[in-house]
Order: C-alpha cells, then sequence, then structure tokens
C-alpha cells in the first residue's frame, strides 16, 4: 500500500510504522511520510469508495465548525480491485472517554448549535439590512450560511448500510425516510415482512412523538457517536467516523446510551446548554429504533 499512498498524496516518503483497528468493516494503517503522519482506513469492500466518500465529507463538516476535535481528512482514493482507502491526519489516542467528557459534552453542544447561532446571526443581519438593528456583535463564521433543510449533500454510511439523506423541509419527514429505507432492506434482505406492519402501525401515531417541538433547527450531528468512536488523549476529546447529516439535536445520543461508555458528566454538560425537552425520553426510544434495525 505505501506505493498507493506515495501516488495519491504526492509524497517522496512513505513507510508503515503501525497499524490500528478500523471496526468490523475497515482495516487501518499508520504512515509515516515527508508530510507527516498519516492514517489510511481501508476495505476490499465493492461499496467501500462510496462509503469512504461519505465520511470524508463528515470529516469536513464538523471539522469546519472548529468546535470539537476531529481528524482532517486529506484524500479517497481506489485501491487495486474493489477496495478503497481514506487517508487522514493521524491522531494519537490513549484512552476511552473519561477525564475529558464533560468538554466532549460541552463541544457537542456547540456542534449542534452551530446551525441554528447561522439562523440566528442571518437574522440579525437581515433586520439591520432593513433599519432593525439591534446591536449585537459580528461573529467569525465568515461564508457559513444557515442550513434550513435536513439531509446532507452526500449519502453517509452507517457502518456499511447507506442511509438516504435527501433534503427533506421537516426532521419527522426525514427521519420517517430513514426508516422506511431500513425496513424495505429487512424486506428485501431478509424477507421479513412483519417490521412492515410494525411499521405502519408506529407511523398512525408518529406525530404525537414530536408535539413539544414547535420548531426544530437541523443540526449537524456526527450520525454514529457511540464510545468505539470516541476516544481522548492528554490535549482532550477526539470524535472521529462519523457518518454526518443535518437532523434532530437528540438523535445523536440514541446510540450513546445503547452501547454505554459516556459517563454521565457528558450528558449533564451537554443539558446544561441543550436541556432536554419534556418528551426527551419518549422520542430516545424512537431514535434508538434506527440503529436496533441497523444492526439488524
Amino acid at each position: 500500500m505505501e506505493e498507493v499512498v506515495k501516488t495519491e498524496l504526492g509524497c517522496t516518503m512513505v513507510k508503515k510504522v503501525g497499524s490500528s483497528a478500523g471496526g468490523y468493516i475497515c482495516g487501518g494503517n499508520i504512515f509515516e511520510t515527508d508530510k507527516g503522519k498519516i492514517y489510511v482506513k481501508f476495505s476490499n469492500d465493492s461499496t467501500a469508495m462510496h462509503m469512504f466518500e461519505g465520511e470524508m465529507a463528515s470529516l469536513e463538516s464538523i471539522l469546519h465548525t472548529k468546535a470539537v476535535r476531529i481528524p482532517k481528512p486529506y484524500k479517497v482514493f481506489k485501491l487495486p480491485g474493489d477496495g478503497a482507502a481514506l487517508a487522514m491526519e493521524y491522531v494519537d489516542l490513549k484512552r476511552g472517554l473519561s477525564t475529558f467528557a464533560a468538554q466532549l459534552g460541552q463541544q457537542m453542544a456547540a456542534v449542534h448549535k452551530r446551525n441554528k447561532d447561522l439562523y440566528t446571526k442571518e437574522k440579525k443581519e437581515s433586520n439591520r439590512l432593513h433599519g432593525h438593528s439591534d446591536g449585537g456583535d459580528d461573529d467569525d463564521d465568515g461564508k457559513a450560511q444557515y442550513q434550513p433543510q435536513f439531509g446532507f449533500h452526500v449519502e453517509t454510511c452507517c457502518g456499511r448500510i447507506p442511509q438516504p439523506n435527501e433534503w427533506k423541509d421537516s426532521w419527522p419527514e426525514l427521519y420517517a425516510a430513514k426508516i422506511d429505507s431500513q425496513v424495505t432492506h429487512l424486506e428485501e434482505n431478509f424477507r421479513n415482512h412483519e417490521v412492515r406492519g410494525l411499521w405502519d402501525q408506529l407511523l398512525r401515531k408518529y406525530s404525537t412523538f414530536f408535539e413539544d417541538l414547535p420548531d426544530i433547527h437541523p443540526a449537524l450531528l456526527h450520525g454514529d457517536l457511540w464510545s468505539g468512536n470516541v476516544s481522548e488523549n492528554d490535549e482532550g476529546p477526539v470524535i472521529f467516523d462519523p457518518a454526518s447529516f443535518y437532523g434532530h439535536s437528540e438523535f445523536e445520543f440514541s446510540i450513546s446510551k445503547m452501547f454505554g461508555g459516556f459517563p454521565r458528566s457528558f450528558f449533564d454538560s451537554y443539558h446544561e446548554i441543550i436541556p432536554r425537552s419534556s418528551k426527551f425520553k419518549l422520542r430516545e426510544r424512537l431514535y434508538q429504533l434506527f440503529h436496533y434495525i441497523n444492526h439488524w
């Protein structure tokens, strides 16, 4: 792989110095190069190129928020055969989330709030243009713009399974499309037709899950924030392996609580910034449905 990495990244020197678990889907190698240390995830699956393109877009979007430490992606490239790889910044991970759990909670709240903050900023600018200045200060978001819709500009994969990210005007509409896609997957690949009937029953009461939320602003999500995709080093917390889209911020924690590994301080510090709404616990079960089906 050294020669492929050298060619794709334009390096003059590439030397493999280690390997790292890339999860049950991917492998991972660490390389020393003339441009610095890098980490390369790879997979020989025929869907790898598509999967890594979604991950790279996710990494770039979260990196742009400047709110949380996440590896900087460099390039997605093909490997001989059907495989592909994703080269990114190497980050030395020391341990699971512990010391910096509260800090990560605050950082994830900042990631989730950023789009709503852009909405507030644009509203201020509109008021100023119409002579209704409120005296607020400008921020340094530059060209960043509020995203009014739910979805993402590319398809992303949670595990191996692609998730539909076509832009929708409402969160309930997007989430229903995601579950419907999974139900279809179960019907076509596992011949399970019972789940369709159960989903149809749930749809009859679907709107009641959102009665306490008159307005949901799209939030940029990691999308697969379980304990295996979170770590820390001596400098602070690090997140990785995202499957991003703009959705309801509460969706982020559905998988976080399914597998454990997050100290209470993580959730407490997050909810000091973004408080729980009245039907938070009820929706948590609804949102976990996505991940339970995904792990069928």
